[in-house]
This record gives structure tokens, C-alpha cells and sequence, in this order.
């Protein structure tokens, strides 16, 4: 007999401004975001960094993230929905971020701030994956409060009965989130031996995707990719990449990785107020815009919300979706017949 120990009914909504619904989910993302500027600012001094290149830098891996994400997901996740519906594409308080864009694209905008400033991009790497980890680990939360994301049948006692899938199911997210939690310690661990440059993020890429091949075994994935469930393709790519990367850099040797001014932060004192201030304006909107992100998948607002947040409508900005345009998820299809099944979308 299956039995569980959670019934799930969290109100994933926090609230509503100027007609976007204000998430639980989002407010992750704005957490992840202040938490990687707060942390940018208190070492910015041995990373060389001003307090205007901060802002640039959180500004940049900020923006490189969510359309990493959004890229991904579209492209490699609901591919058959925005080939129909492209002008959705823009839209993500409709939902449809990809936790493997966020790495993608996170890394990229990154790169681009190096590039742009003159920064060695392997050292602030090598920083970036400590708040990263604790980005990847509240964003795991987030999911969990959303209820989208879940796992298989279990009879453990802490299985949770989520919304959208019937029975208790294990809590994937949650021994995600943990994983990455778990991965803070070890790299500032790593960090703190003073390695080579790039062999932080080596770990990073390594550890995180090769301990989610096996949370991701209690998980379902409807779309594949080379043969594997996509996600766990893109496990096996990280998993891989990062082995490669930690070889790479221990053969190649070179200066320490952290604890040493990379180069004198000079001029912080001296930038013009009026940079500063434009940055903050558009640094808080980032903070404001990541609020109204509901979901890692796209969703028909109204119609999947409603039973947990009263008083949901349709509106211009959150239209009816077809149901038969979305995926289905194989979670909630395990013990339904046909006629039955729910339009709740996969997991990833």
C-alpha cells in the first residue's frame, strides 16, 4: 500500500501588481539574483572588482540566465508548442524556464562580462559557483512550492501528494535542492586550497551534474535527446565536461584560484553617481521581473492555479491556452485511464 506524509496545497501566488501575478517560484529567482550580488560585493576586492562592475556583472549573469533558460526550454523542451505559438516566446510569466539554460546561459553572460571589462573569466567563475549553488538550491525550492515537478510512486514516509499527480510521489526537487546545498561547503572547501583558476567551476560542472543523474532517476521525462531522457543527457554532457575540465586544469597548473587580489579594485570610490544609480534601477527591475515567473513549464494560469489561488482570471496577459497544445505528463498519467489523463505539464 502506497501512503505518504504531505498533502500538498501550498498557494504558490504571493500577490498581483499592475496585472502580473507575483510568484513564490520568481521570488526565488530574486532571491538567487540579490543573493549573488551580495555576495560579488563582499569579495569583490580580491577579484578586482569595482562596485559599478558588480553591478554589471550580477546585471549580465542576471539577463545571460533567464534567456538561457528560456532558449532551452523552448527549443530542447516545447519546441511542438511555440512552433505555434511564437509570439508566446516573450512571454514568460506564462512559465517555461530550463534549469540546464540557466547554466548555459548563466555561463554566457558571464563570459561576455569578462570579455566586455577585461576580467580573467576562469577566476570569476571560480566565484560565481558558490552563490550559484545556493541559486540552483532555492530555485529547487521554488519548484517544490510550484508542485509541478514531481517523482514517482513511493511508499516512503515522507512522499508528498502533489496537485497534478495522483498517489504519493517522492519529492525530486527537494533532494535536488539539498544536492546543491550540499555542494557550498565542498567548493568553498575546494576554494579555500587555493587550486589552480577554473578548477572550482570544474567541480561545479562535475559534481552537480553527475549527483543529478541519480535524483534524476526517480523522475519522469517525456521528451528525449540522444537516446536518453533530456535531462539526463544533459547530465551526462555536464558529467562528463566537468571530469574532462578537472584533468584539464590540474595538468595545466597555474595561479591560485582564490584568496589573492587578482588586481587593484582601484576608482570604486570615484564612479560616477549617476552609473551607479542607473545600474541599481536596472538591476531592481531584474529583481521585479523574475517575481512574475510562475513555473519552469508553460502554463494555462487560470486553469491549473485556480483550485490553489482563488479569484485567478483570464486576462491579455495570461490568455486560454489549449490544452491539447501543451505536454501531458507521464506522472499523472501513471494511474489514469485514457479518458482520464491530465494536461499538467512534464518534468524536467
Amino acid at each position: 500500500m502506497i501512503v505518504g506524509g504531505f498533502i500538498h496545497r501550498l498557494d504558490p501566488i504571493l500577490g498581483q501588481f499592475a496585472g502580473f501575478y507575483l510568484w513564490w517560484y520568481g521570488l526565488c529567482y530574486s532571491a538567487g539574483f540579490l543573493g549573488m550580488f551580495l555576495f560579488l560585493r563582499r569579495v569583490r576586492q580580491p577579484l578586482g572588482l569595482t562596485l559599478s562592475q558588480v553591478y554589471s556583472l550580477t546585471i549580465f549573469f542576471a539577463l545571460g540566465l533567464l534567456l538561457g533558460a528560456r532558449l532551452v526550454e523552448v527549443l530542447f523542451y516545447e519546441w511542438p508548442y511555440y512552433r505555434e505559438h511564437p509570439w508566446h516566446i516573450p512571454a514568460l510569466w506564462l512559465g517555461g524556464m530550463s534549469t540546464h539554460g540557466v547554466l548555459l546561459g548563466s555561463t554566457v553572460g558571464t563570459w561576455l562580462f569578462c570579455r566586455r571589462h577585461g576580467k580573467p573569466f576562469l577566476r570569476i567563475a571560480d566565484a560565481l559557483v558558490i552563490p550559484g549553488a545556493f541559486f540552483m538550491g532555492i530555485g529547487r525550492i521554488g519548484n517544490f512550492i510550484d508542485g509541478q515537478i514531481v517523482g514517482r510512486l513511493t511508499d516512503v514516509w515522507w512522499g508528498v501528494q502533489f496537485p497534478d499527480a495522483e498517489g504519493f510521489r517522492h519529492p525530486v526537487v527537494l533532494y535536488d535542492g539539498l544536492k546543491n546545498f550540499l555542494l557550498i561547503p565542498w567548493l568553498l572547501y575546494v576554494r579555500q586550497r587555493r587550486p589552480a583558476p577554473g578548477t572550482v567551476l570544474a567541480h561545479f560542472v562535475f559534481w552537480y551534474g553527475f549527483l543529478r543523474i541519480f535524483a534524476d532517476l526517480f523522475r519522469h521525462y517525456e521528451t528525449s535527446l540522444l537516446g536518453l531522457a533530456t535531462g539526463q543527457s544533459f547530465n551526462l554532457f555536464m558529467s562528463l565536461l566537468g571530469a574532462a575540465l578537472l584533468i584539464w586544469f590540474r595538468r595545466k597548473g597555474g595561479g591560485p584560484a582564490g584568496g589573492e587580489v587578482a588586481e587593484a579594485a582601484a576608482g570604486s570610490e570615484s564612479e560616477p553617481p549617476a552609473r551607479l544609480w542607473a545600474q541599481r534601477i536596472v538591476f531592481a527591475a531584474i529583481l521585479l521581473f523574475s517575481l512574475t515567473l510562475p513555473s519552469d513549464r508553460t502554463q494555462d494560469i487560470p486553469a491549473r492555479y485556480a483550485k490553489r489561488h482563488p479569484g485567478l482570471r483570464y486576462s491579455l496577459l495570461y490568455p486560454r491556452l489549449e490544452p491539447s497544445a501543451l505536454l501531458n505528463t507521464p506522472a499523472a498519467e501513471e494511474t489514469k485511464p485514457p479518458q482520464e489523463q491530465s494536461d499538467s505539464p512534464p518534468e524536467r
